[in-house]
């Protein structure tokens, strides 16, 4: 099926030890970003950027190179802008 809207969903699990999965949605074919930044707002990791079709997307994102604490997911698709 084909989301209706650019959906980026909660990462699972939350809080993780060391991998996260990441899922959205796109409605329609777009070059999509997917960044992940730590609280400075340093962007640590570029786990996406490329053009995808329309439907469900998800990556797996392993933080074993990374320290323990807080980090955001940024996900950029067309006019689509989401943290």
């Amino acid at each position: 099926s084909v989301p209706k809207i650019f959906t980026l969903y909660q990462n699972y699990p939350n809080p993780f030890n060391p991998i996260t999965n990441i899922t959205y949605g796109i409605p329609e074919y777009v070059n999509v970003k997917i960044m992940v930044y730590d609280m400075s707002g340093k962007q640590i990791e570029s786990l996406i950027n490329e053009s995808q079709s329309p439907g469900y997307h998800s990556i797996n994102w392993n933080a074993d190179n990374h320290p323990s604490g807080m980090y955001f997911v940024k996900m950029i698709a067309g006019e689509y802008v989401n943290t």
